[in-house]
């Protein structure tokens, strides 16, 4: 039998990412897409999908999140993954 969640409990993965890491570095969407070296419109809107590059460039400039199996495939070109490391804002 499968756990059903309701959907009060449901949050999209862009949205996490803006509340709990971009925000809370001091950062907003254009700043976050600079660090990360993509543009604006690739940060997205809080709706997108997250791609497997992305969910690195995030773990390389915030912090280490767990590795998941989506993630396998692109640790083989994580190094070509440029981004500049981001500090929590004081």
């Amino acid at each position: 039998m499968a756990i059903k969640l309701h959907s009060s409990f449901v949050i999209h993965t862009g949205e996490w990412l803006r509340t709990e890491s971009v925000k809370p570095h001091g950062l907003n969407g254009t700043l976050a897409a600079d660090k990360l070296g993509v543009t604006r419109q690739a940060m997205g809107n809080g709706k997108t999908g997250l791609s497997a590059d992305m969910a690195i460039g995030f773990e390389k400039a915030l912090a280490r999140m767990q590795t998941t199996p989506d993630l396998v495939p692109a640790r083989t070109h994580e190094k070509d993954i440029m981004v500049e490391r981001v500090t929590m804002a004081s």
